[in-house]
């Protein structure tokens, strides 16, 4: 006689939907002034906390500091300020120390939690000589050595996208935004699209110094990150690279002192295949920060980048969710958050919920814990320095190799 015992039914999987925690933004450039939008755009987009890379240097005194620690008390200590170096007098005797001296104010002071560098290192600071000055100039030494010495971050902008080093026309993918902002570009402009630009801006074309090629400005930043292992840096914009996957996973391979935050760069790393940012994001979940280089003020916006229309408050929390919908969704062919910086879709990373609480905040939190990074410093061990650095891609794209009338460089 046949048994007439059931077999149990399993119990349907049910995926809960992922539970988004407080953010925190760690690439924002806050001003006073925009006090009451700041409050009003972290109350819509859920950001409990936003890192301030606009805290301001003691150029003029402690003032901008003040300004800074104002904003952060206004806002019931929700603004973490980094401070920027004065870089007045930058190659003089005495400069290293002056300004090891003013960050160490800053921080026991002033409640600074970090260093911000920004990209006019290697490409627009100049010593006494009027040189510039390479990230990894030893000049510069006592700096990142008291930085590690406090145990706070650094974060650091090195460089730009490649193709603000090709050459300038409507071919370029960066058009958008080059097109508007000509004088951030580092390649060759020819003299009749310079010329129909205005008179002023044409001056400011013609003042760019002569940079290093990006690939160069890349391994300098390295050789800055390998020479001071003992200090924690935050290389920003996805290490700088997010065209190369490849260099940056190795960069964070051969320098356990850094971290990457993934600002003004969905558009650049999300035209990877899915599957591979995942892995990336996967692989380097414990030192990947989100960010996403807003700035606020009273009577203006950013968001990743401007173009020729500057963007309102109604902007704001789609540019987040742009954000949002990239890293936890499986969606193809996607707006990603700054078009102006290139207009083309991505396909969404899809990112797992544990990787998801790290790069929203856990990794925050621990760039933020000034013990726990002088005990993560003290562990490491010096690094070598004696292997070959790789090159990011460098080349050229086809377009820009087809021969064109004498172009003007400087």
């Amino acid at each position: 006689m046949a048994s007439c015992r059931r077999e149990p039914v399993a119990a349907p999987v049910v995926v809960q939907p992922y539970k988004r925690p407080p953010i925190i933004d760690f690439h924002s450039h806050l001003s006073l002034d925009g006090l009451d939008r700041i409050r009003t755009i972290m109350a819509d987009s859920g950001i409990e906390r936003m890192i301030n890379l606009s805290g301001g240097s003691g150029r003029r005194g402690p003032e901008q500091w003040q300004a800074a620690q104002e904003l952060s008390r206004l806002l019931g200590g929700k603004i973490s300020n980094f401070a920027i170096p004065n870089w007045r007098g930058l190659g003089e005797t005495g400069w290293g120390d002056r300004e090891a001296a003013a960050l160490e104010m800053a921080v026991k002071d002033y409640g600074f939690q970090g260093l911000k560098i920004p990209k006019g290192l290697g490409l627009g600071y100049a010593d006494e000589r009027d040189q510039l000055v390479a990230p990894d100039d030893p000049r510069l030494n006592l700096l990142w050595d008291k930085a590690g010495e406090l145990g706070i971050p650094v974060s650091i902008h090195v460089a730009d996208p490649r193709a603000f080093w090709w050459p300038l026309s409507e071919k370029n993918e960066r058009w958008d935004e080059l097109g508007v902002h000509p004088y951030w570009a580092y390649g060759p402009i020819h003299p009749q699209l310079l010329a129909t630009f205005a008179p002023q801006v044409q001056e400011m074309v013609m003042q760019r110094p002569t940079v290093a090629s990006w690939a160069t400005l890349l391994q300098q930043s390295e050789n800055l990150f390998r020479h001071h292992p003992k200090t924690t840096f935050v290389a920003v914009h996805f290490g700088n690279c997010g065209e190369d996957l490849n260099y940056v996973s190795g960069v964070l391979e051969r320098n356990p002192n850094v971290y990457i935050d993934m600002a003004a760069r969905v558009g650049e790393f999300g035209r990877h295949p899915p599957d591979k940012v995942r892995a990336f994001f996967v692989r380097w979940q414990d030192r990947i920060v989100f960010g996403t280089d807003i700035g606020i003020g009273s009577d203006g916006l950013m968001l990743g980048s401007n173009g020729a229309e500057e963007p309102t408050m109604k902007d704001v929390k789609p540019f987040y969710d742009a954000h949002f919908r990239y890293l936890e969704t499986e969606q193809k062919a996607i707006a990603h958050p700054s078009p102006i910086q290139g207009r083309w879709t991505v396909d969404a990373a899809g990112l797992p919920g544990e990787v998801l609480d790290k790069l929203y905040r856990k990794n925050a939190e621990k760039l933020l814990n000034r013990q726990l990074l002088l005990a993560e410093a003290a562990g490491r061990k010096p690094a070598s320095l004696t292997v070959p650095l790789p090159l990011a891609d460098d080349r050229l794209p086809a377009w820009a190799l087809s021969g064109a009338a004498t172009p003007i460089t400087n």
